[in-house]
């Protein structure tokens, strides 16, 4: 069986909360076995390291503040935030980074939210986990300015375009395809852009309970880190290649990206 690796699972949403333990039975079936728990806030960010205390065979998390939420940080989270990253289930910063599309925080608290999170990353040696929407130039210039200082970036559903994944590589970010890619209706961007994704800096995600990969038709529109698989499929029909060759590369570098030792043997047995 294939070796599959989650990298964005909203595991602390509230449209978990009836079935969570079951959600994860049915990622393990299908073979997903790894999933990175991300983190939106200060609440979600503590009940994330408690669901990996509970599954440390198959899950890790990000510990941050999402850029929405950025209104809602203080001195006080930020002391608490930086206390969670001592956990070694805490393998990365954020979800942080600028989303000028909707500004439920504006966007100078963004800005500032997001840089005191990168000064957490500096702090305890941990990779950056980047979200960005209509934001590129500023996200790209601010990630200059450290360059030299980060350990490393991800930038997390990227849906952008041929310039925006190239401005991203020349900063050596990793790249995360969502079921985005399944939907014909607005991937015409992502489909040209992704063949410029090197093979070590290419990582796949659900995104789950959000963005439910159309290709599934499901009349439930809540996405599932089961359904992973399905944007594997599609990455490496895009890429021509063979969807376990998608499932091997992404959990290698998953593995390297968030210091989550995988089993070689395994991998290499799956292709």
């Amino acid at each position: 069986m294939k070796i599959w690796t989650d990298i964005c699972v909203n595991l602390t949403s509230s449209r978990f909360d009836k079935d969570r333990d079951d959600v994860l039975a049915r990622a393990i079936d299908a073979g997903v076995t790894r999933m990175i728990i991300v983190a939106t806030d200060l609440e979600h960010s503590m009940a994330a390291v408690e669901l990996c205390e509970k599954y440390p065979q198959h899950l890790r998390c990000t510990v941050g503040c999402h850029p929405h939420d950025a209104k809602t940080m203080n001195e006080e989270k930020f002391t608490l935030l930086d206390a969670l990253l001592q956990s070694p289930f805490a393998v990365a910063v954020g979800e942080c980074g600028l989303d000028f599309n909707r500004n439920f925080s504006e966007p100078n608290q963004q800005i500032d939210i997001f840089l005191q999170q990168i000064e957490l990353a500096i702090k305890h040696g941990l990779p950056l986990y980047l979200h960005e929407r209509d934001a590129f130039r500023e996200m790209i210039s601010i990630l200059h300015q450290y360059r030299g200082k980060l350990n490393k970036c991800l930038i997390h559903c990227f849906t952008g375009d041929e310039q925006q994944v190239t401005g991203y590589l020349q900063l050596d970010t990793y790249i995360g395809i969502t079921g985005w890619i399944c939907d014909e209706r607005r991937n015409n961007d992502l489909l040209k852009a992704i063949n410029l994704i090197p093979n070590d800096r290419l990582m796949i995600e659900t995104d789950a309970p959000y963005l439910m990969p159309r290709t599934l038709k499901k009349k439930n529109n809540r996405n599932e880190p089961c359904y992973l698989p399905e944007i594997g499929e599609a990455v490496a029909n895009s890429r021509n290649i063979n969807a376990d060759i998608i499932a091997a590369i992404s959990t290698l570098n998953s593995a390297t990206f968030f210091d989550w030792p995988v089993d070689m043997n395994a991998i290499q047995g799956a292709v």
